[in-house]
């Protein structure tokens, strides 16, 4: 059973933050933390593992390793994949008809079959309680309707799980907010980020599909694809928001934000 969302950041700022702003987006990822303390596995979904531009990928290597964080910020340890869960995932997910395959390295399964972690699962992880999980990539050149569907799926599954499971969504938003930043200040970047928290705050998030192609774009995001799979995924029962913050204390906007399932 799907108990529960967390939109996370994977920016290093929520590690240490400076500012208030960041200091409370932090505490409403300790509250995400908090929240699934009790959860017998996750669905993460990150956007800076595989990057596949057709297809969705499905993690089924047995042992996660922190391999590549960001910007020299080490986050070492080792998870372990829920693997029944992970194969129950790609075969729906394949019989569905979605663009999907399963990943593994190196051995099928035991001790050497291993898969790296970057900082787009590390940070988030950073927050939770040691679990098992399914990490799921996704792709940014499906269209939004199949992303939307394979959230769909997957709603599908976790609601015949007997076992709780958190969906956690690796995301970051617009990277132009600073000029002095890698991608300079974008207008967009900020009319991104602002429309993002008006639909989170206002129970809107199906209004996602109708943000326009080119905004996306120039915003500069690395959040759209996997929101979209959560849209889908949260169809399949009610959730409500329990709390949300937004902070940008450099070049890229990062958002926090749980919700947890009605009754």
């Amino acid at each position: 059973m799907l108990v529960g969302v967390g939109l996370m950041p994977h920016g290093n700022p929520v590690l240490e933050p400076d500012d208030e702003e960041t200091k409370r987006l932090a505490e409403v990822l300790r509250e995400i933390g908090r929240a699934f303390s009790d959860v017998d596995s996750y669905v993460l979904i990150s956007p800076h593992n595989v990057r596949m531009s057709d297809h969705l990928g499905v993690v089924l290597a047995e042992n996660l390793v922190s391999w590549l964080g960001f910007e020299g910020k080490e986050i070492p340890g080792e998870w372990k994949t829920d693997r029944e869960l992970a194969e129950k995932i790609y075969r729906a997910e394949k019989d569905a008809k979605m663009p999907v395959v399963d990943l593994n390295f190196a051995s099928l399964r035991g001790e050497y079959s291993r898969w790296p972690l970057s900082w787009g699962e590390l940070i988030p992880l950073s927050f939770l309680e040691k679990k098992p999980l399914v990490l799921i990539t996704p792709s940014r050149g499906l269209p939004r309707e199949t992303l939307v569907r394979f959230g769909e799926v997957l709603g599908e599954v976790l609601e015949r799980e007997e076992k709780k499971i958190a969906l956690i969504i690796s995301a970051d938003h617009g990277h132009g907010h600073d000029e002095n930043g890698p991608y300079g200040k974008v207008k967009e970047s900020e009319e991104y980020d602002k429309l993002i928290m008006e639909l989170i705050n206002g129970n809107r998030l199906e209004e996602l599909l109708n943000i326009p192609e080119e905004l996306v774009r120039k915003a500069l995001v690395d959040s759209y694809w996997q929101m979209l799979i959560m849209v889908g995924t949260m169809r399949r029962t009610e959730f409500e928001l329990r709390t949300s913050a937004y902070a940008c204390p450099t070049y890229f906007g990062m958002a926090g934000a749980l919700w947890v399932r009605k009754g």
